[in-house]
């Protein structure tokens, strides 16, 4: 019976990953050879099958060289490196391949002194048998001994040079890299993708340009890489150029394009040149919609949204999260909704974005429903889902909640750490905070920048001074973090808070000292202690100072004017309100949300166009009419009363 049609047919599914079909076919056959045999072992380690693998070895009737080198190779594939030099032990006799399996196992296990023993103690080698002990060098930045073993060789293929000029550009030595690739005495299209990847990689991309336009043939890998050159240094129209000369294009690098336009900046220019072009996908436009949700055109990214002829569960996430961080809360929600609606798949990053949503409503009913349904959904477990709803219950003031939900998550990183520090600063809860930044300490995870905003601004709510000069020390000298504005911030305003402004002005002065630009905030917070503890001299510079970087900031004017008044300087209280008006400055109106069955209201000082204003001004008449009653009745008792007193 001739065997060689059905291992052929083995071979061929076990290469298109149908492994039961092949096993289907290896069961059903009457008679089997070694080749058979082969097929199926090699096939099972090709697809993940281990053991099915390890289990047809052990019943091979015979075995041939070709058997034990397919075992070598497989086991050392999945790290088995014990089993594969049992099987090599066993054999009586070894070809060149047997030797060269072992050998590469070793490298790709990262036991390169193995691989040097075993290539010692080889009784032939081929090119390949020197390439490999090179590479494994290399691979442990041995390149002294690499160089050395090269020199050596009697006789060397491309792929050797190939080694060496990758040696030297792994070295960071890219005029010794060239001097091989020059002395190349031939050169395949791979020889060129790693010399001009190296110039990409060092940014040499002139130079690797000139050597592209040199190559006598490309692969797709070429174009790509150039196209990735230009991209990285911003030479956009050029990568655009080059893709359109490519002969094969590929969707992916296009995408890569369109997303470096994006990044420069270019959004409608990008979104110019997808509508002129046929390569657009999902994709594509979803990057574009990114990029105008970063300008903050939310009409433009949601006109791409929409005018989109599919939508993947990615692009309604940007839409969902891009309309939240843009302020547009309310077309987020509905969006939301819209999505369940359609029954879309909804994954991790979809409550991720909803969340952020939810994190900005000042009530907690839609956000507790969501937390219901990501439960439901089997969801709730995931690291940045359960991030988010801590997020959202600390903006939302319930801490119990926050902290409950901390405390069930399996597993903490440093976002959910810092939510948990920074919402219970934010809410004065300072004790709490710096309990809860010790615990971080106890763990493996180091503190960032953002957990020290958190640590500082609890120290200022708690009243905590020496502790918080102390964690702004550690910061720079355990945790080598540079302070930010933010930093600066919390402690201007914890030195002020308690009437230390010559501390808070030493560390202003240190901030000029070394070259850092003083925000307005930190001099927002010098301010705000002036005014609390009456030093007008103080208070002028420090308002003064903002007033220079932001002249529009109408609550520097209201608090200047507010502490020249209460210090009896009445002229420069007026001089203060007169510059304001000549400024065009106004005072911004205060805002209130009250929540009721039905949902949230706002309402803004002074504002009329509230759709529910007449009944409003109505309602509150009445409440005016009744606190007049009570008053009137008040007096009245209590004239009584004097009058009974005097009886």
């Amino acid at each position: 019976m001739d065997l060689k049609p059905f291992n052929s047919k083995i071979s061929n599914f076990m290469k298109s990953g149908l492994v039961e079909e092949a096993q289907k076919l290896f069961d059903e056959m009457p008679h089997r050879n070694t080749v058979t045999y082969n097929a199926m072992i090699r096939g099972y380690f090709r697809n993940g099958f281990y053991e099915n693998a390890m289990y047809l070895y052990n019943q091979m009737p015979a075995r041939d060289t070709f058997s034990y080198n397919t075992m070598i190779c497989g086991l050392m594939q999945y790290g088995d490196v014990e089993g594969a030099e049992k099987v090599f032990e066993k054999m009586e006799c070894r070809d060149v391949v047997t030797w060269n399996s072992i050998i590469s196992g070793y490298v790709d296990n990262e036991m390169v002194s193995d691989a040097m023993r075993v290539f010692d103690a080889m009784p032939s080698k081929d090119v390949v048998s020197w390439n490999l002990v090179i590479a494994g060098l290399v691979k442990v930045k041995e390149f002294g001994k690499a160089e050395e073993l090269f020199r050596r060789m009697s006789e060397r293929d491309v792929a050797s040079w190939t080694i060496m000029v990758k040696a030297f550009l792994d070295a960071g030595k890219i005029v010794e890299a060239r001097e091989f690739f020059d002395d190349m005495p031939l050169k395949d299209i791979q020889a060129w993708n790693t010399m001009i990847n190296g110039y990409v990689q060092m940014k040499f991309i002139e130079t690797a340009e000139g050597l592209f336009h040199k190559m006598p043939e490309k692969d797709c890998n070429s174009w790509s890489v150039m196209i990735d050159g230009f991209l990285s240094i911003k030479r956009t129209n050029d990568a655009l150029r080059l893709f359109k000369e490519m002969p094969q294009k590929l969707q992916k690098i296009w995408n890569s394009i369109m997303l470096g336009f994006v990044r420069d900046g270019l959004v409608k220019e990008a979104h110019a040149i997808l509508e002129k072009n046929p390569f657009s996908c999902t994709v594509s436009w979803t990057n574009i919609m990114i990029g105008y949700f970063n300008m903050g055109d939310v009409e433009n990214a949601m006109k791409v949204f929409k005018l989109m002829s599919t939508r993947d569960t990615t692009a309604w996430n940007v839409a969902i999260f891009g309309l939240g961080e843009n302020d547009h809360i309310e077309d987020g929600i509905k969006l939301f909704l819209k999505m369940k609606e359609d029954g879309l798949l909804i994954d991790e990053a979809t409550f991720t974005s909803f969340l952020t949503l939810c994190s900005n409503l000042p009530s907690l009913n839609l956000g507790k429903q969501i937390h219901a349904e990501a439960i439901k959904v089997g969801i709730d477990f995931f690291i940045s889902v359960g991030n988010g709803f801590v997020t959202m219950y600390s903006r939302c003031g319930n801490m119990d909640s926050a902290l409950l939900e901390f405390n069930s998550m399996t597993c903490c990183d440093i976002i959910s750490w810092n939510s948990i520090i920074c919402g219970f600063a934010h809410h004065g809860h300072g004790e709490k905070a710096i309990e809860m930044f010790e615990n971080m300490r106890l763990s493996t995870l180091k503190p960032n920048e953002i957990t020290f905003v958190g640590v500082l601004s609890a120290c200022s709510h708690a009243g905590l001074v020496e502790r918080g000069k102390y964690y702004f020390k550690v910061m720079q000298n355990k945790y080598f973090l540079q302070p930010s504005k933010e930093h600066y911030t919390c402690v201007v305003d914890l030195l002020g808070k308690f009437g230390l402004l010559d501390e808070a002005m030493v560390i202003l002065n240190r901030m000029s000292i070394d070259g850092l630009e003083v925000h307005a905030s930190v001099w927002g917070a010098l301010l705000g202690a002036c005014r609390v503890h009456k030093n007008v001299l103080a208070a002028e510079i420090a308002g003064e100072k903002i007033l220079e970087l932001e002249p529009s900031n109408s609550g520097v004017y209201m608090i200047l004017a507010e502490i020249f008044l209460a210090s009896g300087r009445k002229e420069e209280a007026y001089n203060m309100w007169i510059r304001m008006k000549e400024k065009g400055v106004k005072k911004q109106p205060g805002c209130s949300w009250i929540e009721s069955s039905v949902g949230g209201k706002v309402f803004l000082a002074g504002d009329k166009t509230h759709p529910e204003f007449n009944s409003i001004s109505h309602v509150l008449g009445l409440m005016y009419l009744e606190m007049d009653i009570q008053n009137l009745l008040y007096v009245e008792l209590s004239d009584e009363a004097i009058e009974g007193s005097y009886t």
